[in-house]
C-alpha cells in the first residue's frame, strides 16, 4: 500500500510513528495538563487544529519561502494560529482557558507540529497535509487521553469532573502530582513499544 495513503498515513500517526511513545515529541504536555480529562481533551483538539492549519499554510506556501528563513516562518506560522486557539477559548472557555494558563501558548514549541510541516506538508499537497496534521493530532490526543483517564480516576475519582468512584475512595494524592504522569508514559512506552514488536516479529 502507498505509504502517502490517508489509510497508512492514519495507522502511522496513530500506532507505528506516534508522536509520544515512538518519536517521544510533545510529552512536556503529559507532565502538564494529564491530571484532568477536560484540561487534556481541550489542549489536544487545540494541537489538532493548530497542527493542521499549520500543515495547510507552509504546503501552500513551501515553493515561496526562503530556505535560509524558513524554520522561522514556520514558527510564526505555529504562533499564528495558536494565538487563534488561545483567543478562542478566552472567548468561549474562560474556565478551562484559565486553567490551561500559559501550556495553550506552548503549544507553539510542541516539537509535534514543527516535525510534521518539515518532515510532510513541505514535500506534500496542501489536503494530505491536512490529513497528516489531524491524525498526527490524534495520535497525540489518544495516548494523553488514556494517562488523563487513569490520573483523574485514580487522583480525584472523577472523570470529565464527574464523580464516579465511591464516597470511601481514597485518592491517591501522586496521581496529581507531576511524577505520576512520567511514571504512566514510561509505562505506556513500554508496553506500546512490546505489542509493535511482537507484531512485527509475527510478520
Amino acid at each position: 500500500m502507498n505509504e502517502d495513503s490517508p489509510v497508512q498515513i492514519l495507522k502511522s500517526n496513530v500506532w507505528n510513528s506516534n508522536p509520544i511513545f515512538i518519536q517521544i515529541l510533545g510529552i512536556c504536555s503529559t507532565l502538564a495538563v494529564t491530571n484532568n480529562l477536560s484540561n487534556t481533551f481541550i489542549m489536544t483538539l487545540g494541537l489538532i487544529f493548530v497542527a493542521a492549519f499549520t500543515n495547510i499554510t507552509v504546503s501552500l506556501l513551501k515553493n515561496i519561502i526562503p530556505r535560509k528563513v524558513r524554520m522561522i516562518l514556520q514558527t510564526l506560522i505555529i504562533a499564528f494560529y495558536v494565538i487563534i486557539v488561545d483567543i478562542l477559548l478566552r472567548a468561549y472557555l474562560p474556565e478551562i482557558s484559565k486553567a490551561l494558563g500559559p501550556y495553550v501558548g506552548l503549544i507553539i514549541t510542541n516539537c509535534i507540529i514543527m516535525g510534521r510541516a518539515e518532515a510532510f506538508a513541505q514535500s506534500h499537497g496542501p489536503l494530505i497535509s491536512a490529513w497528516d496534521g489531524i491524525t498526527s493530532g490524534l495520535g497525540y490526543m489518544w495516548v494523553l487521553m488514556v494517562i488523563a483517564f487513569i490520573r483523574e480516576l485514580m487522583g480525584f475519582g472523577t472523570l470529565f469532573g464527574i464523580t464516579v468512584l465511591p464516597a470511601g475512595f481514597t485518592p491517591w494524592t501522586i496521581m496529581v502530582m507531576a511524577p505520576s504522569a512520567f511514571f504512566l508514559l514510561g509505562t505506556f512506552i513500554w508496553v506500546a513499544k512490546t505489542i509493535i514488536l511482537k507484531q512485527e516479529g509475527g510478520k
